[in-house]
């Protein structure tokens, strides 16, 4: 059994699931069967920390995987997030009022089919709202049972030291990988000083850092990495030999570059998890496999001096997309 890191009341496994893949963002998503399917697999395969949201596909994500947990829901960690959702004109809305986050929290427990949600975030900061607020209402669902921790999302540190002032967060959840290294800016200490569990998203960096993926901006439209700076002709090819340059670290750890990336995530710090996401059920057990990967400090330092934020080109989000995000940044 991998080692296992603490998370709120639970403790879990070092790589969970993303569960945003099969329905929102990306593309060629998976029928119906085939993502509850890929759910269940993960089940089998021991991955005990899953993370969805009201936003992915609408509800669809949060659906998907009530319908695979079925009487297996006390097998897992559960996380979904609120605060950030779609109108029905398809518009992405960011809204942390309280009766909206409590009118979400009653939607995420029925389309989970779970009396009580393990760790629920706020999405995205809803800057017309103090976060003061949004927490309070989410300290509300904690004493009604209704979810058993608090998380934030995409938050500095300052947001952080507010929320904590009204309740304890169990869990930030901020975009973290080798070339996305916003959280060392605070982030990753204050939550250890704080005993709480720093959370990575996009580990992989949407599949940069795995070395499988190809000419992304050729990608749908509707694919966000279609769009995003550092997928675009310019500036991906260039990623693309800095993470070529990892190849003979991972090969001389006899794992792959996901592995590779996924344990570098890992290694700072026993309070970091990550949730990778995938609708592919080789890459959910590739990625499941970093939980037995430790690497020396000198593999982290090699790694982290070849693929970082001053190597990468282009921003990780659109000027659009980073309007919403309230985590520290690096000078422009």
């Amino acid at each position: 059994m991998s080692q296992q890191r603490a998370l709120a009341h639970a403790r879990v496994r070092p790589t969970g699931l993303g569960c945003m893949n099969v329905t929102h963002g990306y593309s060629s998503f998976p029928s119906r069967d085939d993502a509850v399917g890929l759910f269940r697999a993960a089940l089998d395969a021991g991955v005990d920390h899953f993370d969805t949201a009201t936003l992915y596909g609408h509800g669809a994500s949060e659906e998907l995987l009530g319908e695979a947990l079925g009487n297996r829901r006390d097998e897992i960690f559960l996380a979904s997030k609120c605060g950030l959702r779609r109108t029905e004109e398809g518009q992405t809305v960011v809204d942390g009022e309280p009766a909206s986050i409590k009118r979400q929290a009653e939607a995420s427990l029925r389309r989970l089919g779970t009396d009580v949600i393990d760790l629920y975030y706020l999405h995205r900061l809803d800057r017309r709202v103090p976060i003061e607020d949004s927490v309070g209402a989410l300290a509300e669902l904690v004493d009604e049972g209704k979810i058993r921790s608090i998380g934030l999302s995409e938050v500095s540190v300052a947001t952080l030291e507010r929320a904590e002032a009204v309740h304890h967060i169990a869990a930030v959840q901020n975009e973290y990988s080798l070339a996305t290294r916003n959280p060392e800016l605070g982030m990753l200490d204050t939550c250890r000083d704080n005993g709480t569990t720093f959370v990575a998203f996009s580990p992989l960096s949407r599949a940069m850092l795995a070395g499988t993926l190809e000419r992304p901006w050729e990608l749908p439209a509707a694919d966000i990495r279609s769009f995003m700076p550092r997928f675009t002709a310019e500036n991906y090819p260039g990623n693309m030999l800095l993470v070529d340059a990892l190849r003979p670290i991972a090969d001389g750890h006899g794992i792959t570059l996901a592995q590779l990336a996924l344990a570098w995530v890992h290694a700072h710090g026993d309070h970091v998890v990550s949730i990778p996401g995938t609708a592919d059920r080789g890459h959910l057990l590739e990625n499941s496999g970093a939980d037995d990967v430790v690497l020396d400090d000198a593999a982290v330092a090699a790694c982290s001096e070849i693929v970082n934020q001053a190597t990468i080109s282009g921003a990780r989000y659109t000027d659009g997309q980073q309007s919403t995000i309230d985590s520290e940044d690096f000078p422009g």
